[in-house]
């Protein structure tokens, strides 16, 4: 598997992805992206900004996310504690294509990330997710991710993670 920027003839194909994760979301009984967010539009964004990867296999995207290298406004905010204060990049939306659900495909995808960290002498990543979203919150137990607190995205708390990478 191959993790890469994804391109704008890719949106179609991030976007089901994503309206995939959208509904497994809502068939949980999880308020968590039943708002409208997010959206293709976001999926533009992050392409025009530099933040969509998708994860390859077989030459077919199975999984996004956005990975940023930038200061998290929400994340300045933490009730809690982060593990360190340096350069840290930020896993957001990730999603993997419901026929590669239960494959390890999103523990592949965040080991991939994790390589891509270490790579860009970045040292150490910072997510956060819905209290109620358990595939993540399982990914981030195995990964050795530690839980630091909660922050706020839209007047709603989210479980923060960290983990630190050791640059190459």
């Amino acid at each position: 598997m191959i993790l890469r920027k994804a391109f704008f003839d890719e949106v179609p194909i991030i976007w089901g992805i994503l309206q995939e994760a959208i509904e497994q979301r809502k068939q949980d009984g999880s308020a968590q992206w039943q708002n409208g967010y997010p959206n293709e539009e976001v999926v533009l964004d992050d392409i025009k900004n530099g933040y969509a990867y998708v994860l390859i296999a077989n030459n077919e995207v199975i999984a996004y996310a956005a990975i940023i290298f930038e200061i998290e406004p929400a994340y300045t905010s933490i009730i809690g504690k982060w593990l360190s204060n340096g350069d840290y990049l930020v896993i957001h939306r990730v999603a993997t294509a419901n026929k590669v659900k239960g494959k390890g495909v999103a523990t592949h995808l965040f080991q991939l990330i994790e390589d891509l960290c270490s790579t860009q002498n970045v040292s150490s990543i910072k997510v956060d997710t819905n209290f109620d979203n358990v595939p993540m919150l399982k990914i981030m137990d195995k990964l050795g991710y530690t839980y630091c607190g909660e922050v706020y995205f839209n007047g709603s708390a989210r479980r923060a993670y960290e983990k630190v990478i050791s640059a190459n």
